[in-house]
């Protein structure tokens, strides 16, 4: 019986034993990550550096440019260079390492969407207390209890993952370590092993679902009440770009690990793990970007002025 002491690397999938195909993932791969890398280092940098922009929703919008770059950073970057070198080993330590990054960044993004939620709902419906309930501080607060929440559950889920025994192999199902491919190989019932970071992780998430879809409720009421039809749509240009990021999250993450056992197959699994690892921090600056006019012509400016 080996167990996490004796196993010295895993070895990841590879897309396929072509070369040709192996080198156009990588393009493919290192394509989307540049596109990630670009939109996102511009949302940064044009919030970071435009005074007017030191507002509560761009505040947590950097926030959110942040974790897509770090998570989409932690799973693609191996397998790109996987793809490139001919290989598929990571080693234990790299293993634990993309576990904890992937699970803290991706956490605390969701985290931090039910926080943006909040501010949708402070921002329409009680516009006059916004400055009161969202002064400087208390959206620090609010960013750092989101990264603090995804902090504890990455070193939870980490450490109760990698404490389990393993004796079936080295061999994971997917491009990057995800828990439920490791606890493939467990040698002993690992659902008995972590009840209590069960509870907590349904727990995080429950709430936050809970706090964004009744945020949102309110959000609409407010918006259909609204008599200028100007009005209303400025409302909705302010919320339709974070409802389609919350969606996007939620249904690909959902469909990824609450999917049932017998519809299971290693490129379903692939394109579902892409799906909810890869495309939500790719896309969701041109969501942003593409509704808001103040940002748009904010990094427009940024582009033309690099470029």
């Amino acid at each position: 019986m080996s167990n996490g002491s004796s196993i010295t690397e895993f070895l990841l999938p590879a897309f396929t034993d072509t070369r040709e195909l192996q080198l156009l993932h990588f393009w493919l791969f290192l394509g989307i990550y540049l596109a990630a890398l670009l939109a996102n280092g511009l949302i940064i940098t044009a919030i970071a550096c435009h005074h007017h922009l030191h507002t509560p929703m761009y505040f947590f919008l950097l926030n959110l440019s942040l974790l897509d770059l770090g998570s989409i950073s932690t799973t693609v970057s191996k397998a790109m260079a996987n793809s490139l070198w001919d290989t598929r080993a990571i080693s234990y330590t790299g293993c634990a390492a993309q576990v904890f990054f992937f699970y803290f960044l991706m956490s605390a993004d969701f985290s931090l969407l039910a926080v943006m939620s909040y501010d949708r709902y402070i921002a329409i419906c009680k516009p006059l207390h916004y400055g009161t309930l969202l002064g400087s501080r208390a959206c620090v607060h609010m960013a750092a209890a989101a990264w603090g929440s995804g902090f504890l559950y990455a070193v939870l889920h980490t450490a109760n993952t990698f404490s389990i025994p393993l004796c079936k192999g080295i061999d994971l199902d997917q491009f990057f370590c995800d828990v439920p491919q490791i606890l493939k190989l467990s040698c002993s019932d690992t659902y008995l092993r972590e009840p209590g970071l069960i509870v907590v992780g349904a727990y995080l998430f429950f709430v936050c679902f809970v706090f964004i879809v009744l945020s949102y409720v309110q959000i609409f009421r407010a918006v259909l009440r609204i008599p200028s039809e100007q009005g209303r749509h400025k409302a909705f240009s302010m919320c339709l770009p974070h409802l389609a990021v919350v969606s996007l999250f939620i249904s690909t993450g959902m469909f990824a690990y609450l999917k049932p056992p017998s519809i299971s197959f290693p490129s379903l699994d692939l394109v579902v793990a892409v799906l909810y690892s890869v495309v939500p921090p790719a896309v969701n600056p041109l969501i942003y970007s593409m509704r808001n006019q103040e940002l748009k012509g904010v990094v427009w400016k940024l582009m033309t002025r690099c470029f």
